[in-house]
């Protein structure tokens, strides 16, 4: 296993390659959560993730020879843009294998470094075989995205940042898929501090580390919005460090995640994809286990499709009541529209989307079945809007 020298090590090679990311008390998300929340911003990385550590520490390491024969990667987007900017900056070829499914702000930003992209496969481990067949067709050097000391030397750098920045942190929370980032951030930390705990976040529909790590057959899903940590098989040098190194598990399920990445883009104004959010979706499902401890959080990555981002950030209002959908029945007859709108608009409340629905609908031939969308301040705002309908005569529900 890698020890805390090893990360040391990979911290001196990294000292102006990567960028030293802050690691600051967020006051919003402490009082939320009961607990003091420090979160770590290597979505601010150049590459948008903490991938770029272990990829510049392995790409530093490689032989003359090596060099000359370049490098392939298989990779979701993270690992491969680190690999990618690296190689580039270095001046090797670098050849990136990525399954079809990939976002394309990735698959773009990849491309952008200087790598030759390929799509294959729908899943990591399609892309994962066809990499390994490159490599032997065209002596290509494989650059694994986490079963690699090299890599989780690298990755450990953030624990190793994290302790010196704040020494007093009681529990990481730690998002993981193949386990890279969990066993290199578990070992600087167990080594400066050995009473701190290590927790690790994995949604429910990729639980492969705690199925692994607790002995359990969890059902592993499809798809997540995480898919930086849709791993379907940990790496062998991880779980054995996760073994030795992570005190605890945590399963997250998509609307937490969804939910935590809303709250850091509305209170911390910062961007993360769902990998990313996984550590504060944990606080927010299981705020028991944290309540009154110093905690940090890895905000691991910030490479999110807009389209997807959009559509969280849609549905994020829709929980909290800020985007509601209402149903009012009125008789069909003209102004009755206009009324309703002006009552919506007395109370404050903004309308987004209407339709009207006569064929459709079990009221009488002479009514009208009204559907609103709008935007308010809240449940509470909501519960107005409807008093306010029902006042006036309407019959108002929310859809």
């Amino acid at each position: 296993m890698i020890e805390l020298a090893d990360i040391e090590a990979a911290a001196q090679r990294l000292a102006g390659q990567v960028l030293l990311t802050p690691c600051v008390e967020s006051r919003t998300l402490s009082q939320i959560t009961g607990a003091q929340v420090f979160l770590k911003f290597e979505n601010l990385q150049y590459t948008a993730s903490f991938k770029e550590r272990g990829a510049c520490n392995k790409l530093s390491q490689l032989s003359a020879e090596e060099r000359a024969r370049g490098v392939v990667a298989m990779s979701a987007g993270n690992h491969a843009q680190g690999v990618a900017y690296h190689a580039q900056r270095l001046g090797l070829r670098a050849v990136i294998v990525m399954p079809r499914f990939t976002p394309g702000v990735k698959v773009e930003r990849t491309r952008g470094f200087g790598a030759e992209v390929v799509l294959h496969g729908d899943t990591l481990d399609e892309a994962r075989a066809h990499a390994f067949a490159l490599a032997d067709r065209e002596g290509l050097v494989f650059v694994h995205p986490y079963d690699d000391d090299a890599i989780i030397a690298g990755q450990g750098t953030v624990g190793l940042e994290m302790m010196r920045a704040q020494p007093d942190l009681d529990v990481l929370a730690i998002a993981v898929g193949g386990g890279g980032l969990i066993g290199g951030i578990a070992t600087a930390a167990k080594a400066l501090k050995p009473g701190i705990e290590v927790v690790g976040v994995q949604t429910q529909r990729f639980p492969a580390m705690v199925n692994a790590m607790t002995g359990q057959h969890l059902p592993q899903g499809s798809n997540t919005i995480a898919e930086g940590i849709a791993v379907a098989s940990p790496g062998e040098r991880n779980m054995t460090l996760a073994r030795a190194r992570v005190d605890d598990w945590l399963l997250v399920d998509e609307g937490d995640i969804e939910q935590a990445i809303v709250m850091l883009l509305e209170i911390e104004k910062t961007l993360v994809e769902g990998a990313g959010a996984a550590g504060l979706a944990a606080l927010l499902k299981h705020p028991q286990r944290f309540a009154g401890k110093k905690v940090g959080l890895v905000l691991c990555g910030g490479n999110i499709d807009p389209l997807l981002l959009a559509s969280i950030i849609e549905r994020g209002m829709v929980r909290a009541g800020r985007l509601v959908r209402i149903k009012v029945s009125a008789r069909d007859v003209p102004g009755n529209l206009a009324r309703i709108a002006a009552l919506v608009a007395e109370v404050g409340a903004n309308i987004n989307e209407v339709h009207h629905q006569r064929a459709f609908t079990l009221l009488a031939a002479q009514n009208v079945e009204i559907e609103l969308v709008l935007q308010t301040r809240g449940r509470e705002h909501v519960d107005q809007v409807l008093a306010h309908l029902l006042a006036a005569g309407f019959d108002a529900s929310v859809v």
